[in-house]
């Protein structure tokens, strides 16, 4: 497993479509998970500190497994299956970890509000992980490299990974470094 961090929500200029971007703490990979407008609203609020007045539906799932007497420890990404990521919250019920199936975006929406650690199983960054190159080449690297590095990928692979490579190269690489800050 290994400890991810919420980087940014962004919503897609092209498509209109909204992605959350985890990346790996200790290294620069990235993970871009497409999620809902309700989910990406729920983890934005709650990473730009917006209290709502009333609890939300995340806030609700939160002070339920408080007031059972379980906490959140952790989620994880644990697979990526037909373009669909999926992942485990992982509770603590009276000393015993249980884990529930759920939606990413909800289990990370879920995960900022409880202050938990968010993990991706090597398997799936190995598949679905992306290094950001700054490199002029462009954001895949050099143009040999991002062939090479697609050497394998059939085309229907390479067609649903375009709307990834669009909205990787539309990102501004400034945004980044302002967060680090």
């Amino acid at each position: 497993m290994i400890e991810m961090s919420v980087e940014f929500v962004r919503v897609s200029m092209q498509n209109y479509n909204r992605v959350v971007i985890l990346k790996e703490k200790e290294a620069e990979r990235y993970l871009l998970i497409w999620i809902g407008p309700a989910e990406a609203e729920a983890i934005a609020m709650r990473l730009g500190d917006v209290q709502p007045p009333r609890p939300q539906t995340h806030d609700l799932l939160r002070n339920i497994i408080d007031t059972l007497g379980a906490q959140v420890s952790y989620i994880l990404v644990n697979d990526l299956n037909n373009d669909t990521f999926y992942a485990r919250i992982v509770l603590d019920l009276n000393g015993k970890p249980v884990e529930i199936d759920s939606r990413t975006s909800d289990a990370i929406a879920l995960a900022v509000r409880a202050q938990v650690p968010i993990f991706a199983e090597e398997s799936v960054l190995e598949r679905a992980g992306i290094l950001l190159d700054k490199e002029p080449e462009g954001l895949f690297g050099t143009e040999a490299g991002h062939r090479e590095a697609l050497s394998g990928v059939g085309p229907e692979e390479l067609e649903k990974m375009s709307a990834f490579k669009d909205f990787i190269e539309s990102l501004d690489l400034d945004d980044f470094e302002k967060r680090k800050t």
